[in-house]
C-alpha cells in the first residue's frame, strides 16, 4: 500500500453550449494537481494551496476537494484521515470547471490509497458532492468528462449514467478566459427556471443533431446545430464583449462558438488548421472591450483524471 499519490485533473468546458448541465469535455491544456497523504488522525486536513488560486478555505468541509475526499473517506469506513496540498491550475471563476478538477482530482489521488479503489462512477458520486460546494446545486457536466476524458454526455444526478461521445478527427477547442471573475452561483441564479414550447423543441433539436454529427463526422451538421438558445442569450450579458467575440469566432471559420460552463470563458470548436488564426481574433474582440486574455488551443483528449505520481 501507497502512502501517498498525485492526481492531474484537466480543465473541463460545461454545457458545451448545447447541453446544459449534461454535456462537457476535457481541455488537457490545463488543469489541477492534488496530493493526498495517509495520516494518523481521522478526518480530511488541507495542508497547503498553491497555484493561480490560492484564495480557497482550507476548511475542508467549505473546499471542493476537501469535501469531496471527505465523502470518499466516509463510505470506505477509514480508521485512518487523509490530509492533501492542492495546487490550482485552472482560475477561479473562469468557467473552466475549476471546483470540478479540484474534488476530481482529490478522489482520484484518494482512490489510489484504498485498498480495494471505487470505480470511476463511484468516484463520479464522491466528486459531486464536492462540486455542490462551490456551485450550490449538484451538476456533472464538469465531473464527468473530468473524470472519463473527452466529450462526455451524462444522464441523471441521483443515478448518473455517463457515455463518451466520439470527437471528429482534427477538431480543436479554442478557449480565450477574459481577466474577470464570474460566479458560477451568480450565472446560475439569473437563468430563468421556465423556458418556451418553441426554444424547448430547437434545443432539444441541436443537442441531439449536435451529437449525431459527433458519430457521423457531420461538420456541416455540428456547424448548424452548434447554438445554444436558451442558457447563452441570458448569461451573454455578463460577459462584455461577447457578441463581438462570437463573431470573430465564426468570421474566421469556426464551426460554433459559446460559454464554456458559467463563464466568462468563451470556447470555439474548429479544425486545426484554422485555430491559429481564430484565437487571436477571439482575444482581440476582447480587447476591444478593455479585456486582457489568457488562451490556449486544445485537443479533446479521451483521457481524464489519473495519478502522475
Amino acid at each position: 500500500m501507497r502512502n501517498s499519490a498525485t492526481a492531474f485533473a484537466p480543465a473541463t468546458v460545461g454545457n458545451v453550449g448545447i447541453g446544459f448541465d449534461i454535456l462537457g469535455h476535457t481541455v488537457e491544456a490545463i488543469g489541477d494537481r492534488v496530493q493526498v497523504t495517509r495520516a494518523a488522525e481521522r478526518g480530511v486536513r488541507i495542508r497547503a494551496i498553491t497555484g493561480v488560486a490560492t484564495e480557497l478555505p482550507l476548511e475542508a468541509d467549505k473546499n471542493t476537494a476537501g469535501r469531496a475526499l471527505a465523502a470518499l473517506a466516509e463510505a470506505a469506513g477509514l480508521e485512518h484521515g487523509f490530509e492533501m496540498a492542492i495546487e490550482k491550475g485552472i482560475p477561479l471563476g473562469s468557467g473552466l470547471g475549476g471546483s470540478a478538477a479540484s474534488a476530481v482530482a482529490a478522489v482520484v489521488a484518494g482512490n489510489a490509497l484504498l485498498p480495494r479503489p471505487y470505480s470511476t462512477l463511484e468516484l463520479l458520486k464522491f466528486a459531486m458532492q464536492g462540486e455542490a460546494v462551490a456551485s450550490g446545486s449538484v451538476h456533472v457536466d464538469n465531473i464527468a468528462p473530468c473524470l472519463f476524458g473527452g466529450l462526455v454526455l451524462t444522464v441523471g444526478v441521483d443515478h448518473p449514467r455517463t457515455k463518451q461521445i466520439p470527437v471528429p478527427p482534427g477538431i480543436r477547442a479554442v478557449l480565450v478566459h477574459p481577466h474577470m471573475f464570474l460566479s458560477t452561483k451568480e450565472a446560475r441564479r439569473i437563468l430563468s427556471t421556465t423556458v418556451t414550447l418553441s426554444d424547448l423543441v430547437w434545443q432539444c433539436a441541436n443537442l441531439a443533431g449536435f451529437i449525431s454529427a459527433c458519430y457521423t463526422n457531420d461538420l456541416d451538421m455540428i456547424r448548424d446545430a452548434f447554438e445554444d438558445v436558451v442558457v447563452e442569450p441570458q448569461r451573454q450579458a455578463l460577459i462584455p464583449g461577447f457578441k463581438a467575440v462570437k463573431q470573430a469566432a465564426m468570421a474566421n471559420g469556426a464551426l460554433g462558438c459559446s460559454i464554456s460552463g458559467a463563464g466568462p470563458t468563451t470556447f470555439a470548436w474548429c479544425l486545426e488548421r484554422d485555430a491559429a488564426r481564430i484565437a487571436p481574433a477571439m482575444v482581440a474582440a476582447f480587447a476591444a472591450h478593455g479585456l486582457g486574455c489568457d488562451h490556449w488551443i486544445s485537443a479533446i483528449e479521451p483521457t481524464g483524471a489519473r495519478v502522475i505520481d
